[in-house]
């Protein structure tokens, strides 16, 4: 009788084993960066209510993920101004490649795969030219690098992936600020900075360009989500005064002007400045937004802009859109699920949690 190795083993050679996929991990929800107690940092997948599904060691403070779309395996991007990007396996944590941008630019934290998996874009900074630069990645050749081109702006930070009848579109959130790692994380043009939400095409053709008023100039585009219906949110990070009374939180269809939400209500001052992540809710119906520096998430009406929900969260991040509504991470370990005008704990991990809760399609 033919074992269960050597039945696999005979598949292998024939080329009819099942491909791995996300679901041999018992099929995450999200992918996001931790530190440990004792200071370790790792990349870890979260069910659709958080629980941990796999845990792999980074070499370093991560912030953001990309999760390939079929196989079981991720890019980290090391905090800002980073110089790693590591493409992992998740089975088991092995390291397949560590991307290595050309000399005179850093990664912005910040990529994504295309839809079929075969390319990786990621948000960088040519900080010799103070231009945004989105570098280009070819999966099947060992993530080689195959090209680059302009973001739209300067500073692109987040980005995602925008599918209209007809093509494919990269939206990029350019937040202005120019930046040089021998000043650390300054902020070397705040007087001129230009902030802005731009589209490309996948082979660079900027399509659309969105600025906000001039008055708002010092309001940083940094990160995206977008709705069933293709409309983008955008949350901001305000370079000025905080006494100043902005809105941190908009919406943008384009084509037409941007929306911001929240405008003239006293409690977008508790965000204190700084929109740390954005969600819409499953139905596009709301749009939420999280400031680790105010501790609170705050949940808005698309329709109307105004402010629906509060929600007090020390030190909350991460947000992303769960089945069942929007799921939030905090640097206190905790996982909360947030629907209507409840934060109910989902778990509470010995971990801080850091920046964003990455959804996998």
């Amino acid at each position: 009788m033919t074992s269960r190795r050597g039945f696999l083993a005979g598949l292998l050679a024939a080329g009819l084993a099942p491909a791995p996929s996300w679901a041999d991990l018992g099929g995450p929800a999200f992918l996001a960066a931790a530190r440990s107690p004792a200071g370790r940092y790792l990349l870890a997948g979260l069910s659709e209510t958080g629980a941990i599904r796999f845990t792999c060691p980074l070499p370093g403070r991560g912030h953001a993920a990309a999760a390939h779309p079929t196989r079981p395996e991720a890019v980290a991007f090391a905090r800002r101004p980073g110089r790693f990007a590591d493409v992992i396996d998740c089975r088991d944590g092995t390291p397949l490649a560590r991307l290595e941008p050309p000399q005179g630019v850093h990664f912005y934290g910040h990529g994504l795969f295309s839809a079929d998996g075969t390319r990786l874009f990621t948000t960088e900074n040519d900080y010799e030219s103070g231009g945004g630069m989105i570098g280009v990645w070819q999966v099947s050749q060992g993530y080689r690098r195959i090209g680059s081109f302009k973001s739209g702006g300067i500073g692109p930070h987040d980005m995602l992936l925008r599918q209209t009848p007809g093509s494919v579109q990269l939206a990029v959130a350019n937040g202005g600020i120019e930046t040089h790692p021998d000043s650390g994380r300054a902020k070397l043009n705040l007087p001129e900075m230009r902030p802005n939400l731009s589209l490309l095409s996948l082979e660079g053709q900027v399509l659309d360009v969105m600025e906000l008023d001039r008055d708002l100039h010092l309001n940083s585009i940094r990160h995206l989500a977008l709705s069933a219906q293709g409309v983008l949110g955008f949350a901001m990070q305000w370079q000025g005064d905080l006494g100043d009374d902005v809105p941190l939180l908009g919406l943008y269809q384009p084509g037409s002007a941007p929306q911001l939400l929240g405008e003239d209500d006293p409690r977008t001052r508790n965000l204190r400045g700084y929109g740390g992540s954005v969600a819409f809710d499953p139905e596009g119906q709301t749009l939420a937004v999280t400031s680790p520096r105010g501790g609170v998430v705050q949940v808005m009406e698309v329709g109307t802009g105004h402010i629906l929900h509060e929600h007090a969260l020390p030190d909350v991040c991460g947000l992303a859109t769960a089945k069942s509504g929007l799921i939030a991470s905090t640097g206190l370990g905790l996982i909360a699920g947030l629907a209507d005008a409840e934060a109910k704990p989902l778990h509470h991990h010995d971990l801080a949690w850091d920046n964003h809760l990455v959804r996998l399609r």
